[in-house]
């Protein structure tokens, strides 16, 4: 189907976008063209200045509009504690439970031979330059749990083993709702790891 320039422009742009295949993209595409003007010129204005506003905290790594972002302003929050996460959507998912009150430490990915990914090229030496604060009791590695996650915790636990600061790692296992017998064998192996006495 050939469509107008300004239009074949926007579906090739809207198709740069993760999960967006030619027929969604020109599914959205003529969903913008029959928005009111304003409603666009409002879309493309947030679009703009999500790129121009936002950036990398220079403390903890996290999004923000602020340097240093909201978290590492926050006094109330527990300074003792740092928990490491791959990417800045990790800390907004710790947050939105409620439950951790201490600071954040955004590594920017993780440990990938495969892809050519080695510990110089996420931030782990920023990490460890923070721990050099003596107020740091206890790191959390809250990297995901998959073999890059896995292999980037166990990276910086044998870095900081010979600081002596607590390192832990979040559990995993069966997610709340979860059947037995539709769970792998790993995440069993890791539940049965991660259990606690009632």
């Amino acid at each position: 189907m050939h469509y107008p320039e300004p239009l074949s422009k926007l579906i090739d742009s809207f198709m740069k976008l993760p999960g967006i295949g030619p027929k969604t993209a020109a599914r959205l595409a003529f969903h913008v063209l029959a928005m009111k003007e304003d409603t666009v010129l409002e879309f493309a204005k947030a679009l703009v200045d999500v790129k121009r506003q936002i950036r990398y905290c220079t403390v903890c790594g996290h999004i923000t509009d602020r340097d240093p972002c909201y978290i590492c302003k926050d006094e109330r929050r527990d300074r003792t504690t740092i928990c490491v996460v791959q990417d800045p959507k990790d800390v907004i998912a710790m947050e939105r439970m409620k439950e951790y009150n201490g600071l954040y430490h955004v590594l920017h990915g993780a440990i990938s031979p495969m892809e050519g990914i080695g510990p110089e090229d996420i931030k782990i030496a920023e990490l460890l330059a923070r721990l050099q604060d003596e107020t740091i009791q206890e790191v959390i590695l809250a990297t995901d749990p998959n073999i890059e996650g896995e292999a980037t915790a166990m990276y910086i636990s044998r870095l900081l083993k010979p600081t002596g600061i607590k390192v832990t790692r979040i559990a995993h296992g069966l997610p709340v709702g979860g059947d037995l017998e539709y769970a792998d064998e790993v995440t069993l192996s890791k539940a049965l790891e991660g259990r606690r006495e009632l």
